[in-house]
């Protein structure tokens, strides 16, 4: 499966699994948060980077000074990312301009090139 791209039926399966399931699908990484914060970001490894490996999605948290709640809310992006991905893509309809607006389009060119020749130096007669 890692050397075919995935399908919107793939992310499906994925979404539908439980928290816990997915999250021994998952490499978790905890690192010092960067930023704003003060005392409650800059003094423990809270912020967690987690990485659904199937899947290649990575998502980040530091928004809480718990590094569980962090963990829990990468695996709710995670889910989200997912879901997002699941959806079937849009089947693409074939259009083409129709007579009269190839007209209307031509028409225009045909006005904008007389602007132009309008600014030219006229010819001179010798």
């Amino acid at each position: 499966m890692a050397d075919l791209p995935l399908t919107h039926r793939d992310y499906a399966r994925f979404a539908r699994l439980s928290d816990e399931e997915l999250s021994r699908q998952c490499e978790a990484e905890a690192f010092h948060a960067s930023g704003p914060g003060g005392q409650g970001v800059n003094t423990a490894d809270s912020a967690v980077r987690m990485r659904h490996v199937p899947t290649g999605i990575v998502v980040t948290s530091r928004e809480r000074r718990s590094q569980l709640q962090n963990r829990m809310a990468c695996l709710r992006k995670i889910k989200h990312q997912l879901k997002l991905r699941s959806r079937r893509p849009r089947v693409r309809k074939a259009t083409k301009p129709s007579k009269a607006a190839r007209q209307r389009r031509l028409d225009a060119k045909h006005r904008r090139s007389a602007v132009k020749a309008a600014r030219r130096r006229p010819a001179t007669d010798d």
